[in-house]
């Protein structure tokens, strides 16, 4: 790679990132419950996407420390969006999986941030929804690696 290619490309990369970041962060905003964070949405999210798991390893996944976790947990525990159940071979351990109420919170936020985006894509043109679609797979590639 020449100097001038990595350069072009540090240019984009520099265009790029602030766009992601604005778009991303407008995105987060559209809540449908303000009262829950976007760590406890995120756990949830995990979840959802892994299925029950003790609060250690949920911590891991979500990177944060186990007391964050717990603290966390208390509060989607608090409002019915997660419950704990006896793990089946540590009793100093339980394992947390996401209730009803907390697929219906879930499914709630990303209804709320789907409308948005669809509202704002529908301003655009036919032409330039279309050069957005063909950008998704660059930014699956792109987040893949």
């Amino acid at each position: 790679m020449t100097a001038a290619t990595r350069s072009t490309i540090a240019e984009l990369a520099a265009q790029l990132r602030p766009s992601l970041l604005r778009l991303t962060r407008m995105i987060r905003n559209q809540r449908a419950d303000t009262s829950v964070t976007l760590t406890q949405i995120s756990t949830m999210a995990t979840l959802r996407k892994r299925g029950p798991m003790s609060a250690g390893e949920l911590a891991a996944c979500e990177r944060v420390q186990p007391p964050s976790m717990t603290k966390i947990l208390a509060h989607l525990e608090e409002r019915g969006f997660v419950r704990r159940k006896p793990h089946p071979s540590d009793r100093r351990q339980a394992i947390i999986s996401i209730t009803e109420a907390g697929n219906a919170l879930y499914d709630s936020e990303q209804r709320s941030r789907e409308a948005w985006l669809t509202q704002r894509l529908g301003a655009l043109t036919g032409e330039e929804r279309a050069q957005l679609r063909a950008v998704v797979p660059l930014l699956d590639r792109l987040a893949e690696h």
